[in-house]
């Protein structure tokens, strides 16, 4: 297929561009394959290039003669242009909707991508399964790195290498799989180096109404056990709802098969619920009233700082459970997906100081994804603005690294031979550099974040980055740096001054001595 069959009109002059906190822009309208551009003769005005990848929905309507379209988008801009003539509008927004709702993953932006800079580092190959799995079996050697996945028929949704117990055996996984929803079968997510402790995820047990029981699947959640020990299972979803889940074939682990693990339900809202809190959300953060009550009302109502109460509670719980009760957890709901890899996820980042830093957060996104930061500035190695960055690129991109829902898909789209890494640019020294947090202190301990509601913030860097100015905050940031670079280069001279003393005084008794 050919982009220009879809597009029908490929420019338009005098459109009129409508932004939040901007003023109008009147210029030239061009549609490419891949982006929507506005180029405007105006001195000091930026130009407009919007992937249309992330372009959610369009809106039209037409007063006489002019067209507007407005322009709703996944990183929750919302922009409007006012294009003259019903014709060209009509054009423009059909162009635009066929162009943002591609059939095929082929087609988007990163498999046309070409790189500008020089690629100093092969970002697919920095995160390998194997490298990760080192860090375990250089402390451990409980564990082994299973490729009973390898052609993904086992899970389909499972990387092709798991680190599973060296204890069972690849029949065994086999076995257990089937036993869970969507082949699913319990894998490691975390191994805490401070006491051998581990977190493992995986999908719902398939018991049904009557039971069901699989050995296999019982040995290899206790294979992760240590003698004498305990563990915990987090279901993330409430004990009535669990319970449904068995008439349609699921189910959870019953006490009497798994007599050394204590089941605790902790519900975690599923994605329609969580889906229709963010468009509420959306909604109360582009309400352009400026009435105080009304955006508080409307803040609550969209239930979104409860449902990541919700979240954090339970990975503290789960980070609880490892490092205090000195017991591992197994974590799962009912497709082991979403909720799952969000606690598993945060627990990580609270229980272990490697993926507070740039590299070690990159390797978790690769491993597990994808508030903390404002609770604890100093803990972290990057800043906001990284987390914003890999938000943008988790919905339009030019790099392939968030394409596909799963290994498997990567695999069969062959992403590492045709399109670039994220990683690739974002790991470069002046880029790392943007990112790097100017108050970072390595932290070695586990951090335990409040979740008590005056601690929790909405992420105004997120949700209302398009309709208010940042301005201040980024006054203050910049004087913040210059600040700390300034005690730096203060405390370079003083060190300086320290050992030119300490040297005279060498000199010194040198001379004194006979």
């Amino acid at each position: 297929m050919e982009f220009a069959e879809l597009i029908k009109t490929p420019r338009a002059d005098n459109v009129v561009l409508h932004r939040p906190l901007y003023p109008a822009v009147e210029g030239t309208l061009c549609l490419t394959g891949h982006h929507l551009i506005l180029s405007s003769r105006q001195d000091n005005t930026e130009e407009l290039w919007l992937l249309h990848a992330n372009i959610d929905s369009i809106d039209k309507r037409f007063v006489g003669s002019l067209g507007t379209i407005v322009v709703k988008c996944k990183d929750l801009r919302v922009i409007r242009l006012d294009v003259p003539g019903m014709d060209e509008c009509l054009n423009i927004a059909s162009s635009i909707e066929a162009l943002s709702t591609l059939g095929s993953v082929t087609l988007m932006y990163p498999f046309f991508y070409r790189p500008m800079f020089e690629v100093g580092e092969d970002g697919w190959q920095a995160f390998l399964p194997q490298q990760e799995f080192e860090r375990v079996s250089s402390v451990t050697s409980d564990w082994r790195l299973s490729q009973v996945n390898k052609d993904f028929s086992v899970c389909p949704s499972y990387p092709a290498l798991v680190t599973v117990p060296a204890a069972v055996d690849d029949e065994a996984l086999r076995k257990a799989a089937q036993f869970r929803h969507g082949g699913r079968f319990p894998v490691l997510s975390y191994y805490h180096k401070k006491n051998g402790m581990v977190m493992m995820r995986s999908s719902q047990p398939l018991t049904g109404t009557n039971g069901r029981r699989c050995k296999e699947d019982e040995k290899l959640v206790n294979a992760t056990l240590r003698p004498g020990k305990r563990g915990y299972i987090i279901d993330t979803r409430a004990l009535n709802v669990a319970q449904q889940a068995r008439a349609k074939g699921g189910g959870f682990e019953q006490e009497a098969h798994y007599p050394q693990w204590r089941r605790i339900h902790k519900a975690v809202e599923r994605y329609p619920i969580l889906q229709e809190s963010l468009i509420k959300l959306v909604e109360a953060c582009n309400d352009q009233s400026h009435n105080m009550d009304r955006w508080l009302s409307k803040l609550e109502a969209s239930n979104w700082l409860t449902h990541v109460k919700e979240i954090l509670t339970t990975a503290c719980l789960a980070a609880q459970c490892l490092d205090r009760e000195g017991a591992s957890v197994l974590v799962h709901g009912t497709e082991g997906t979403d909720s799952t890899l969000q606690v598993t996820s945060l627990a990580q980042i609270l229980l272990d100081p490697r993926c507070r830093t740039l590299r070690g957060f990159q390797a978790l996104v690769e491993r597990e994804w994808l508030q903390v930061l404002r609770q604890f500035p100093c803990s972290f190695e990057f800043t906001e603005h990284f987390l914003i960055l890999l938000l943008e690129h988790a919905y339009a991109s030019q790099f392939g690294t968030f394409l596909g829902n799963n290994p498997s898909e990567r695999s069969k789209l062959k992403l590492p031979q045709k399109t670039m890494s994220l990683w690739s640019w974002v790991n470069q020294p002046t880029e790392l550099a943007r990112f790097t947090n100017p108050l970072f202190e390595a932290n070695g301990l586990v951090i335990w974040p409040s979740v008590a509601p005056q601690s929790l913030q909405l992420w105004e860097g997120v949700f209302l980055r398009w309709t208010r100015s940042s301005k201040y905050l980024d006054e203050a940031c910049d004087e913040m740096v210059a600040i700390i670079q300034y005690n730096k280069e203060l405390q370079a001279k003083v060190n300086a001054l320290r050992r030119q003393l300490a040297q005279l005084e060498t000199e010194d008794k040198l001379r004194e001595s006979p």
